[in-house]
């Protein structure tokens, strides 16, 4: 492969002309207190910083943006701090989801418009990771993705604490009347101890691990704690090898290819990622010339077991994934399954990176002959109710739940559910299938987690900790839980969740991928020819956007204008 020479640089159409344009680039870069010598001639690297202290998962990112620009000034690069939207997940509301094409416009705008060789891109927490790498997929310069890293575990009375997960399990002991108030504040001052992102395998160390074994960051680096002196390392690290990715022109579409994609599937499956990868990797992969749909996905799974013993569907935590061989530990595992030959952003293939890969840990990341479930962590179901598809993690749930039968009880959006879920004259039982809908991209707007439902409270006074629950909407990643997911058609479209009504008999049967209502075609036509659509939710601005151009859950939720590889002119430098 035959470097770039400076002259070629993307930057020196900015700063290597001798023109009036040029000399007002380098005169406002004097400016700031930068000589000739820190820019001329090397390649300009954007630090893509989603820092806020609205995004606690990123808290860390101060500093450590700093470690990144040490990295490419070792190597002989430029470095330029560049502030993108932070999307916080705990604060932001409707949800981070609708906000996630907007940070992908964010970062591929900021790329185009400046004078950018190549770009690490900091992020982590959860809508963060797919946003940044589709944005940084559409411009096609040389990104590196360095992960926020997963926080410190809890901790409770003795007790080890996982995020979102012990949240649900202790919120619904509260409410069962099992705990008190003085317990729910001592595990609210313990589950949270330390910057980073979530620390069982929810949508954020999902995601991370995806782009690990998509190869969009340094070996290792998906599991690595925010808190361990070895992120600092591995963010220097990546500030070092963009350098080189510049200078070697290796860019995300000779990266995020067709088979690296069903690599970064491969290892969502072995982990029991979260739900929402389905959604982000059918996004990403929108973005470039890469195939994957959400049937890729369901064979995927039937090929590969679940390795990854990693809460909420198993027993651990991400440090002690960490610490037990981390990615590279568990890709070892399943390299028979992966496409060795995808190269990754160390100029190295896949196959190379894990080839001395070792397994410290055998309970954390199983062998194939005793894995945690024998099949991958996701279902894709199909039937009269979800014509478009939908999702279930099946590990998450009670195994009894995964064939089931029983009479819907059904609410109309979120509001109407928080309103009745605990009334004692509801009428449900254990065996019932709880429906929500109006909380699709659409209908919600922007599909928020609200797809694990809440177990009504007199059930849980019973001892019922599960129950199917079905949804347009998405859930955590570190949700668990009988929860069908991404059901699409969404209702706000009138697809047949719209005209499932109490007492409907539904069918779910996961090892035969179905989801049915039973009632007949005819009956379904007449409630559709009854059903009339929503008001919209926003008259103007962004949501208006998000309404009129985003896609449904299986085709990723992307915007409909953002999909493809069609080139876009480099801007004009008058």
């Amino acid at each position: 492969m035959s470097r770039k020479k400076p002259e070629e640089l993307r930057s020196h159409r900015w700063y290597g002309v001798q023109d009036m344009r040029s000399f007002g680039h380098r005169s406002r870069t004097k400016q700031m207190g930068f000589d000739a010598e820190d820019y001329a001639g090397k390649p300009v690297i954007a630090i893509i910083n989603t820092f806020s202290d609205a995004n606690p998962c990123h808290h860390h990112f101060k500093s450590r943006v700093d470690d990144v620009k040490r990295g490419v000034l070792q190597a002989g690069g430029f470095p330029l701090e560049m502030p993108a939207m932070s999307l916080g997940e705990p604060f932001m509301k409707p949800t981070t989801m609708i906000y996630r094409n907007l940070l992908s416009i964010d970062v591929e705008e900021l790329l185009r418009a400046n004078p950018v060789d190549g770009v690490v891109l900091m992020g982590g927490c959860d809508k963060t990771v797919p946003a940044m790498l589709m944005g940084a997929a559409s411009m096609n310069i040389p990104a590196i993705f360095m992960p926020a890293g997963p926080m410190l575990r809890g901790h409770w009375h003795g007790k080890t604490l996982g995020s979102g997960s012990d949240v649900w399990k202790y919120w619904a002991e509260k409410r069962a009347g099992n705990i008190d108030d003085k317990a729910w504040g001592e595990i609210e001052d313990g589950i949270a101890r330390s910057f980073g992102t979530c620390m069982t395998m929810g949508t954020a160390s999902t995601m991370a691990s995806a782009a690990e074994a998509l190869g969009m960051t340094l070996p290792g680096a998906a599991a690595l704690p925010a808190a361990d002196s070895g992120h600092v390392r591995m963010a220097a690290a990546c500030g070092r090898r963009i350098v080189d990715m510049v200078w070697d022109d290796l860019k995300p579409s000779d990266i995020m290819t067709t088979a690296a994609f069903e690599n970064a599937v491969l290892a969502v499956l072995a982990i029991a990622g979260s739900t929402n990868s389905v959604i982000h990797l059918v996004a990403m992969a929108g973005r470039l010339d890469a195939k994957l749909d959400l049937d890729r996905f369901d064979a995927l799974s039937r090929k590969v077991p679940m390795l990854g013993n990693i809460r909420p569907s198993g027993k651990y935590l991400m440090e002690d994934f960490f610490y037990a061989g981390g990615l590279p530990g568990l890709l070892k595992r399943i390299e028979g399954d992966l496409n060795l030959n995808c190269v990754t952003v160390n100029g190295k293939t896949l196959g190379e990176n894990i080839k001395d890969a070792e397994v410290y840990d055998d309970d954390v990341i199983r062998k194939r002959d005793n894995p945690v479930k024998g099949e991958g962590g996701l279902a894709v179901l199909r039937g009269n109710l979800c014509p478009d598809g939908a999702v279930i993690k099946p590990p998450a749930a009670e195994p009894h739940l995964l064939v089931h039968r029983g009479p819907a009880c059904v609410f109309n959006n979120y509001d109407d559910m928080s309103a009745r879920i605990d009334d004692p004259n509801l009428n449900v039982t254990k065996d019932s299938v709880l429906v929500l809908r109006s909380a699709g991209p659409l209908g919600a707007p922007g599909m928020p987690e609200w797809g694990q439902l809440p177990i009504p409270k007199k059930l849980l006074q019973e001892g019922v900790r599960d129950m199917v629950r079905i949804s347009d909407a998405r859930m955590s990643g570190t949700s668990y839980g009988a929860c069908v997911l991404h059901v699409a058609p969404e209702s706000a479209l009138g697809g047949p969740l719209a005209l499932v009504r109490d007492g409907d008999i539904i069918s779910l049967d996961v090892p035969n991928r179905k989801l049915t209502v039973e009632i007949s075609d005819a009956e379904m036509a007449k409630r559709k020819a009854e059903w009339k659509a929503p008001k919209p939710h926003y008259p103007r601005g962004f949501g208006m956007i998000h309404l009129k151009h985003v896609t449904q859950a299986n085709e990723g939720c992307d915007f409909d204008f953002l999909r493809g590889t069609a080139p876009i002119p480099e801007p004009e430098i008058h």
